[in-house]
Parts: C-alpha cells; structure tokens; sequence
C-alpha cells in the first residue's frame, strides 16, 4: 500500500516562512511520519536538531495540519520573545526531577496555549472535527474519576489544557466532560476563570499568566491534601523587564538566596535569583568560590543588564 503523502497546507507554509525569516540557526522543515491513532494529543510531535537545521516531526497523521501548526506556533512565540522555562535544579532524585519537568512545562503549555489556540482558531485550523478527535483524545489519556484515586494531578492538568482548547465551544462538551471527571472539571474551571480574567497582548502578560498558572494548580493541589509542586522555585522562568529596571541595581530587582536544591548536574548547591515582584525563580548561580557577605554585596551592587549578560542568564526587553 503506498504511503499517504501529506503536505503543509498554506496557512502552515506562510507560518513556517515566517519562522525561517526568524530562526538564527539554519532552516525549520517539518516531516510526517507514523500511524493514525484516531484522536487528538498535543504530544503528537517531536523536533530534532541537526546540524544547520531544526526539523518538527508530526509522529501521528490523525490531524497532521492541525499537529503542525501546533508546533509551528509554538515554535514562532519563542522566537518573537516569549518567556521560557529552564531546568536548572534538581531534588536530587532523577524520576522525581522528570515528573516535576513534565508537570511544570504541561502547566507552562497551558498559559502558552491561550495564544497558540486563538492563532490556530484564527486561521480555521480548529473545527468541529479536530474538536471531537480532542475530546476523543481526553478519553484515551484519563479514566474515569473515582474517589481520591491518584489520578488526579493528570486530570486537573489535562482538563485545564482542554479548557483552553474548547474556548467558547466548551457547552458543545461540557456534559460529557462533566459525567467522566467531575471533581476534575470544577477544580480546572475554577483556576481556568482566574488565569483568563486579563488578555495576553505581549510577554510580560505571559509570564504573569504562566506564575499565576503555577501558583494556583499548587493551591488546588493543597486543598486535595497532594504535594504542592512549588514551580516558583523549581522553574526558572525567562524574567520579563524594562530598560529602567535593567538600569537598576542587582538589589532592587532580585533576591539572591541559597537554595536546598542542587543544581542540575552537579552534587552543588544552587543559587537562585527569585524576582521580587513576583517571587519567581529567575535564574540560578553556582555557589560563588567564595561564598562571603563581600561577594554577594558585589553582586547586588551590579546593575541588572550587566549582571544577566555576564552570566548569560536570558531575558526579555518589556515593550
């Protein structure tokens, strides 16, 4: 049987145009290649790097131009300045440390969402089909709920995704969604009506939206008795700021405290720099070699740009 040969539909080449237009490393492509599951995730693609280029694998051919433009989008926020999360400490527990990164970038995913979807729905690429193969995708990832059963930070989190994926349409499935995952479906609309009050008009608005996401989803997490996640220390977050505050000095901006986590990597323990405004983990520093009130008064004498450029921690010029 010959294999289906699937193309990038106009709206998913003018998009990945633009990426090339942006991305400072040789050329984006995307492939296809795989099965059809007959449902919708948004773990249906991978990337890859080689050398000169960066190719976007669609591994599952249910909905291939919708999977692409998923990617494509995210793709393109990053290289237009949106803030991004880094792994930097560890609990020194390698199963651990993958959960956390899974968890916290699912919840990342869900702010940056908002944006990708509204995109993707701009352009037609949802419609009542794709939605259906979403919510078909929904049933393949969670069973249904039971009492106290340790399903539930999956739930939460996958729900809270739909939520953002439905939008509006959400009536169309609210019923179905509602009979399956109850306990799940209240906890996310609750967090989905607080993350969604302001619009996300640039990157400053997203990281907002990304700690408030975090802080939140930790709330839930405590009101079921589970472990909170605690990704405003875990998560380095890409800090959002003005030229004035790039100007001011280390102290004003940023709080610089000894973390009991070790930095990823190393049996050391970390630095992290934790936004005042905010109290999100910024960046982290390796202990210095002298680790004095001297050395840290330095540091905080420094002016924030000169500061994050000498210890090439990236971040984000506020418009």
């Amino acid at each position: 049987m010959s294999e289906e040969v699937i193309k990038l539909n106009k709206t998913n080449q003018e998009l990945l145009d633009q990426i090339n237009q942006l991305y400072p490393e040789g050329t984006v492509f995307v492939q296809f290649h795989g099965e059809k599951s007959g449902y919708v995730r948004h773990d249906q693609a991978t990337q890859k790097t080689i050398p000169g280029a960066l190719v976007i694998i669609v591994t599952d051919l249910t909905a291939p131009n919708y999977t692409a433009s998923h990617e494509l989008l995210h793709l393109l926020m990053l290289l237009k300045g949106f803030p991004q999360i880094f792994f930097q400490l560890s609990l020194g527990d390698k199963q651990l440390d993958e959960q956390m990164m899974i968890m916290a970038t699912d919840l990342y995913n869900v702010a940056i969402h908002r944006v990708v979807v509204a995109e993707q729905r701009k352009h037609g690429l949802i419609d009542d089909r794709i939605e259906e193969l979403y919510l078909k995708g929904i049933d393949h990832t969670l069973t249904p709920e039971k009492e106290d059963d340790d399903e539930r930070t999956l739930r939460l989190l996958t729900l809270l995704d739909a939520l953002v994926f439905f939008g509006d349409n959400l009536p169309k499935y609210e019923q179905q969604l509602a009979e399956k995952y109850p306990l799940a479906l209240a906890a996310a609309k609750k967090i989905y009506a607080e993350i969604t009050k302001k619009p996300i008009k640039n990157p400053f608005d997203m990281r907002r939206t990304i700690i408030k996401t975090y802080s939140l989803f930790d709330q839930q997490m405590q009101e079921w008795n589970l472990p909170a996640l605690h990704n405003n220390e875990y998560t380095t977050l890409s800090p959002v700021l003005s030229e004035r505050q790039l100007r001011l000095e280390m102290r004003q901006v940023f709080e610089i405290y000894h973390s009991d986590m070790k930095e990823r990597g190393t049996d050391k323990r970390a630095y992290v720099g934790i936004r005042r405004s905010d109290g999100q983990n910024s960046f982290t520093l390796p202990a210095p070699a002298a680790e004095t009130p001297e050395t840290f008064k330095k540091i905080y004498a420094q002016p924030v740009k000169e500061f994050l450029e000498k210890n090439s921690v990236p971040y984000i010029v506020r418009k």
